[in-house]
């Protein structure tokens, strides 16, 4: 996923389709210095964690 995208998802109102290996996730935060996301599967909120933004895809 491009940098630009992830940020606009995050500042969607909607709750966008996204996955990581397969698993849906919420992304909470885009950190554009190393383009990584801080993301959470939407089936386990307390499991936070940083991607690359390159290994998520929009659905």
């Amino acid at each position: 996923m491009n940098k630009q995208r992830a940020i606009e998802i995050t500042e969607s109102p909607d709750l966008v389709h996204v996955t990581y290996n397969g698993q849906r996730v919420y992304i909470q935060h885009v950190n554009e210095d190393n383009n990584t996301a801080r993301v959470y599967p939407l089936d386990d909120p307390q499991n936070e964690f940083d991607v690359d933004l390159d290994q998520l895809k929009e659905t």
